[in-house]
């Protein structure tokens, strides 16, 4: 059962990271999209309201990333991981779900189109909160472990 854990608890830094991927590659999508499309004479990125959403939109994958990478040190350096792994699994999948979705509000109407990776990524997003269970189980986790530690 140990060894089962362990391999689950690795396999959701392996999603988190793929959840990044996927969220850094939506992020550059919109950036590139807003970077070109004209809407009143002026190129869409130019309007506050939308540069405010990229702005949030990289600072979800960056803390994303910062996220997963403590909780593999963490196991590369043969320490406690569990409640990392679970933290990482759940803010970078979640993170996921909001920038591909934050992707395709930036699209407009492209972003729902097979035309543009966007509505891809935005599916994929949402598997990611599912595999290695769901981000539910993690908040489970998550929480079982801070109450272990209290008792302590």
């Amino acid at each position: 059962m140990k060894i089962a854990l362990s391999a689950l608890d690795s396999g959701r830094l392996g999603i988190a990271a793929c959840a990044v991927g996927l969220a850094q590659a939506a992020l550059d999508e919109a950036v590139r999209f807003a970077t070109e499309r004209e809407q009143f004479g002026r190129r869409i990125a130019e309007f506050q309201g939308l540069q405010f959403m990229l702005a949030d939109m990289a600072a979800a994958v960056e803390s994303g990333r910062a996220t997963y990478l403590h909780a593999a040190r963490l196991r590369d350096a043969g320490r406690r991981f569990r409640r990392q792994a679970s933290v990482a699994k759940l803010v970078c999948t979640d993170a996921a779900m909001k920038v591909t979705t934050d992707a395709v509000q930036v699209l407009g109407g492209y972003g729902y189109t097979r035309d543009f990776p966007a509505e891809r990524f935005m599916r994929e997003a949402k598997v990611t909160q599912i595999f290695e269970g769901t981000n539910q189980i993690q908040r489970m986790v998550i929480a079982r472990d801070l109450l272990r530690s209290a008792a302590l």
